[in-house]
């Protein structure tokens, strides 16, 4: 016995159309997840870059800092104390 949802009951025309339809709706459904992976990749991306310019201008500033400190102490700059043999 055959229902209305049964392939067996759907000529060969109406079978080709559903794959059709179903061959459609994937391509569908694979453009709209490859542009909701990039969407997350493109944030995850900012994110990450955001987060290592912070790491990056609070690395500057403490070296900044570390560098002020050594003038303060010594009363000379970094770069007069280099030992370049003379």
């Amino acid at each position: 016995m055959s229902t209305p949802h049964d392939p067996r009951s759907l000529s060969a025309q109406e079978v080709n159309a559903l794959h059709s339809l179903a061959r459609r709706r994937a391509q569908e459904l694979r453009r709209e997840a490859i542009g909701d992976f990039w969407r997350g990749a493109d944030a995850a991306w900012a994110a990450s870059l955001a987060t290592a310019r912070r790491s990056a201008e609070r690395l500057a500033h403490r070296l900044a800092r570390h560098a002020q400190l050594r003038r303060d102490q010594t009363g000379v700059a970094p770069s007069a104390c280099s030992h370049n043999g003379g």
